[in-house]
């Protein structure tokens, strides 16, 4: 054989193998490969295994979005092939670096074709290009293909209309893994191109597929005569091949599997702008609000749990922060929500005047610090405003998966209400409440948070006024502080930077001084020390370092109350010490 195997295109499924809701095993060149159709219409080609316990993803569950294991129920996204979700681990984020081995994959001639490394395109065969493919039974031979390939070259078949007729046979095309032949009978002819799939070193899958759909009176008995001659070619092939010695089997190479489980800060430092995204639509979704999807310029966007949000790189020089209100399998891209500001300060503004379809902008790779537990008995979701964006994405991951929730959405009235037609496909799981005052708001919230039961899980996005009142009458309740989860728009927590303390670094044998006016993360970042952050005014909770002495000044909107109490967490961007020496383990 002349060609490289691992740099080619090969068959590697049929398309009746890949319904909706199903995981078709295959096995190429050794590696066993999962293939399933989202319900997109695309076909992902996965190493077939879960990166937790090694299972078959092939014996998993396809629910049209995500991949689930059916050992412990580790979940993947379609496209991507990043974990999505580890029900040991419900209240965190998996890291990006969960991420199963994807291969490259294109429907063609009925055939879904992939390869290690593929090179181009799958092969154009004129013949197919130019008829309406029919594909026939796939036949499985225990033998090398070169042995096939060897063997087809001499197989014989009828034209269509002239199945009972001996054919005259002619050999258009060999090469390393195909073979192209015609039949000709009583002024009618045939083509059929016969793909071979390298499984193992002695296995093979012959991929059949004539260049005309028979008529659909005739198409049975077409399929019939071409597996009747297939299989009795499959017995002359094999029969050679048990004669022979046995090839050495493939040994496929599998990758490392991660050992992070929580979200970590892999950006080196910054706001990192790692990705390109195409402004592929833009819509008013509601009254002041615009919509944006951003489709990536090649490849595929990186993984993302509800809750998520990005950092958007303004043609203004500007950073925003923006929640992903996708919902599951909608990985092709990212949808935001954007409300204009009367008081704009160039964010919102340049967004909904400037930033038109078909620009390119400069985006940062997902983080999750509002992430959604999925183990809970009731799941409460207060929207109020454009505050629905994160808690929209978590509203429509639970219905995918039929968990209950209580999606309540506070506007001004339902023209306020983003992406209505999104709210409105949740159905009967969503409640509107539309112009309330702050009094009759708050006399809302507390009927809702009434009677704390525990498992229970309570989630909020919106104005600063509507956070608080959350909260408070959430404790008041009873509920406990992990189990309200808030994510607010801004820190407007006036900053107090007049102190001066001293900073040490356990892990980095470092100590800085932080003097008035200047930020932890400012810093340490003058000094060396790659720091990530997102929003740098104490609302994400990206740039967060752990505590091991000292005592901090909490300035931020992140932490909860009893996590500020606790002191052994700091948000670097403005939050300062009490103490004259803070010890970080950095």
């Amino acid at each position: 054989m002349t060609a490289d195997p691992f740099t080619m295109w090969h068959p590697v499924a049929s398309e009746h193998d890949v319904p909706y809701r199903h995981v078709h095993h295959a096995q190429l060149l050794g590696l066993e490969l999962a293939v399933w159709r989202a319900d997109d219409d695309f076909v992902n080609v996965w190493e077939n295994r879960c990166l937790h316990r090694g299972v078959r993803l092939s014996i998993g569950s396809n629910d049209g979005t995500e991949l689930r294991c059916q050992y412990h129920g580790w979940r993947y996204a379609n496209r991507s092939a990043g974990c999505t979700y580890i029900p040991a681990h419900p209240a965190d984020a998996p890291a990006r670096t969960i991420c199963n081995r994807t291969f490259p994959s294109v429907e063609r001639y009925g055939l879904v074709w992939s390869g290690e490394e593929p090179v181009g395109d799958p092969p154009t065969i004129d013949a197919l290009e130019a008829g309406a493919p029919f594909g026939l039974r796939n036949l499985p031979v225990n033998a090398s293909v070169e042995l096939t390939v060897r063997h087809l070259e001499a197989h014989r078949f009828s034209p269509n209309g002239q199945l009972d007729e001996e054919p005259e046979m002619s050999v258009d095309r060999v090469e390393d893994y195909s073979v192209a032949l015609t039949a000709r009978a009583g002024g009618s002819q045939s083509t059929a191109v016969f793909f071979v799939q390298p499984v193992d070193s002695a296995r093979c899958m012959v991929r059949g597929v004539l260049s005309e759909t028979p008529p659909a009176g005739e198409q049975l008995a077409v399929w019939r005569h071409h597996a009747t001659g297939l299989n009795q070619l499959r017995v002359a092939i094999e029969a050679e091949a048990a004669s022979q010695p046995a090839p050495e089997p493939m040994v496929p190479v599998l990758q490392q599997v991660p050992v992070h489980l929580a979200e970590i800060p892999d950006a080196p430092s910054g706001r990192q702008a790692a990705l390109r995204v195409l402004v592929h639509r833009k819509w008013e979704t509601a009254d002041g609000v615009a919509a944006f999807e951003l489709a990536p310029l090649e490849g595929v966007l990186p993984t993302f749990q509800p809750g998520a949000h990005i950092d958007v790189h303004l043609p203004n020089g500007l950073v925003r922060q923006y929640s992903i209100t996708n919902g599951p399998g909608e990985t092709s891209y990212y949808r935001l929500g954007v409300k204009l500001e009367p008081e704009s300060t160039g964010g919102s503004s340049c967004l909904h005047e400037t930033v038109r379809e078909g620009d390119v902008l400069a985006i940062s790779e997902p983080r999750n610090n509002f992430p959604l537990r999925r183990d809970s008995n009731r799941t409460i979701l207060l929207a109020g405003g454009i505050g629905i964006t994160p808690l929209l994405a978590m509203a429509q991951s639970l219905d995918r998966m039929r968990l209950g929730f209580e999606l309540h959405c506070f506007a001004q009235s339902a023209e306020h209400i983003a992406f209505a037609d999104v709210v409105e496909g949740l159905g009967p799981s969503v409640v509107r409440h539309l112009g309330l005052s702050p009094s009759e708001t708050v006399s809302e919230i507390q009927r809702l948070v009434a009677g704390y039961e525990n498992y229970s899980n309570l989630y909020v996005c919106g104005p600063g006024p509507m956070l608080e009142a959350v909260r408070r009458e959430a404790a008041a309740a009873g509920w406990p502080d992990e189990a309200v989860h808030f994510e607010y728009f801004k820190n407007t927590t006036e900053i107090d930077d007049s102190s001066t303390f001293e900073v040490a670094l356990a892990r980095s044998a470092l100590t800085v001084t932080v003097p008035p006016g200047a930020t932890i993360l400012e810093v340490l970042r003058e000094h060396g020390v790659a720091m990530p952050s997102s929003c740098e005014q104490g609302a994400c909770g990206t740039c967060v370092a752990t505590v091991l002495d000292g005592e901090p000044h909490h300035q931020d909107v992140y932490l909860n109350d009893s996590e500020h109490r606790a002191g052994d967490r700091i948000m670097t961007c403005v939050s300062r010490s009490v103490s004259d020496r803070l010890v970080l383990d950095l």
